[in-house]
């Protein structure tokens, strides 16, 4: 029997770790299983309004050892004395015995409290929506999650099933929590710690109208380095914790940050509901600030044109060369055209052709390839990828009809393309444009809504804009450059706000 509340937290870490050596290493990295530090499962489990009610229960999806019951258990402890039953789904045979024996041991801590646990063991999704159809799951006032993280297939049998409960979504993080939302009574809350790449983008946008019409955003922690989380799992994933409750009425939300589990440099503060999801986004996407926003909202009251006043188009690089691999070629020839890459990029221009490049230079005129280029012309370029290390999240870069020979340039798929129609810009448009998206102001901005390395064309999209003969004059300032210094940049950018 443990005797303290820190006996328990010390065990309960002990029984995470030797849990996590035991578990067949490959499996664990498909499934994206990782156990919860006790750290935060404590501070997930304080996030919780547990008092007021005689009887309450919990939903523990994809519990793991129980890290976060025993954290839910701890602070159930110090509300009035009520009925609790804890129901727990765990997927692997190995982590649900060692889950069993976790949750019987800190019940019987605190067994004054009347509490219960049931250990599922079964796939969640399957055995939720099987439950949630007929009517055989009984709702619950709490679910606490640190759910695994998988793509799910268009034509997986997870999708089909989630289908049938109203849930389209790409990643099983997502799945377990929107599962979990209906399973909630109404006013029932929920924390989860899971990947930040729902906020935004095409692929989640399901998911986020799913979220945001049965639940009101609380609070939503952020980590400031994203390696500390699950430091000892080695795990790079930019993890946040969002609190929701089900069928309220969404007031302000509560944004904190520490940089890592230990919370010692904790911090808060409170902001309206349309800074976090704009009323006027169709996209839905799920803007974190940061204490530096007001800084930036600011700014950009200055800049409030949308690339479709400006008459200005962005697109995907059309030109997947592993589909095309047969007309690719490492040099030009009367018969091609340039192929252009990110590794393309220069100092302010493209630099092409590449030599000793691993990719190719150039892509042949054909007609199975013909539509998928560019008349010659002036665009401006952003790199679609970048490392969660570089200095800048947006890059951007223009190609002028003097850095290519011929009358035809192809995109490859890592490339997004600023054009007017599929033809180019003027000069002095396309270097203002790229000028304006290579500020500091611009990659601080899109980094405090965007959580992951791509740049989509609806990110840019969504990005305000100075007005074309603004952007136009930043060309025509930007001539004299030989190279985008950043310094000098920021400050142009200064003066416009």
């Amino acid at each position: 029997m443990l005797n303290s509340t820190e006996t328990m937290f010390a065990q309960i870490d002990i029984s995470r770790r030797e849990a996590t050596e035991l578990l067949d290493q490959a499996k664990r990295a498909d499934l994206g299983q990782f156990f919860t530090p006790y750290t935060i499962a404590r501070f997930m489990a304080s996030l919780f309004h547990v008092n007021g009610k005689s009887h309450i229960s919990l939903l523990d999806a994809g519990a793991g050892i129980g890290s976060l019951s025993v954290a839910f258990l701890e602070q159930f402890a110090t509300a009035p004395r009520t009925k609790l039953e804890i129901v727990a789904y765990e997927l692997d045979s190995a982590v649900s015995s060692v889950l069993k024996v976790n949750l019987k041991e800190y019940c019987e801590h605190f067994s004054e409290s009347n509490i219960t646990s049931e250990v599922l063991e079964g796939d969640f999704i399957r055995e939720g929506v099987i439950k949630y159809l007929t009517a055989k799951y009984k709702p619950v006032d709490y679910a606490i999650l640190n759910p695994p993280y998988r793509k799910i297939n268009s034509d997986s049998d997870h999708r089909l099933l989630l289908r049938k409960v109203g849930i389209e979504t790409v990643n099983l993080y997502a799945a377990f929590v929107a599962l979990s939302i209906l399973f909630l009574k109404s006013e029932g809350e929920l924390v989860a710690i899971i990947p930040r790449s729902f906020c935004n983008g095409p692929y989640f946008k399901p998911f986020r109208a799913f979220l945001l019409a049965r639940t009101a955003l609380k609070q939503i922690h952020i980590f400031t380095a994203r390696d500390k989380a699950f430091k000892e799992d080695s795990v790079l994933q930019e993890n946040i914790i969002i609190h929701l409750v089900k069928d309220v009425e969404q007031a302000n939300v509560k944004i904190s940050s520490s940089s890592g589990d230990d919370f010692s440099d904790y911090s808060a503060f409170e902001v309206p509901f349309h800074r976090i999801v704009s009323p006027n986004d169709p996209e839905k996407f799920i803007h974190i600030p940061t204490t530096e926003e007001n800084l930036y909202k600011t700014s950009f009251d200055n800049f409030s044109h949308a690339l479709s006043d400006l008459g200005i188009e962005v697109s995907t690089g059309p030109v997947v060369d592993f589909r095309v691999k047969e007309f690719l070629r490492k040099e030009s020839d009367n018969d091609t055209a340039p192929l252009l890459y990110p590794a393309h990029f220069g100092d302010k221009h493209i630099n092409w052709p590449k030599t000793n490049f691993r990719k190719s230079n150039a892509l042949v005129i054909a007609p199975e390839t013909k539509k998928q280029f560019f008349p010659s012309g002036c665009y401006t370029l952003i790199r679609r990828f970048s490392s969660k290390e570089e200095k800048r999240r947006i890059v951007a870069r223009i190609v002028t009809p003097s850095d290519l020979p011929g009358d035809l340039v192809g995109f490859e798929n890592h490339l997004n393309v600023f054009h007017q129609g599929k033809t180019g810009l003027s000069e002095e448009l396309a270097l203002g444009l790229a000028v304006y998206l290579n500020s500091t102001l611009i990659d601080q901005y899109f980094r405090q809504f965007n959580g992951h390395t791509q740049v989509n064309v609806t990110d840019l999209r969504l990005l305000k804009y100075p007005s074309k003969p603004v952007l136009i004059e930043l060309g025509i300032w930007a001539k004299q450059m030989q190279c985008f210094d950043q310094t000098i940049i920021d400050s142009k950018i200064s003066t416009l706000i």
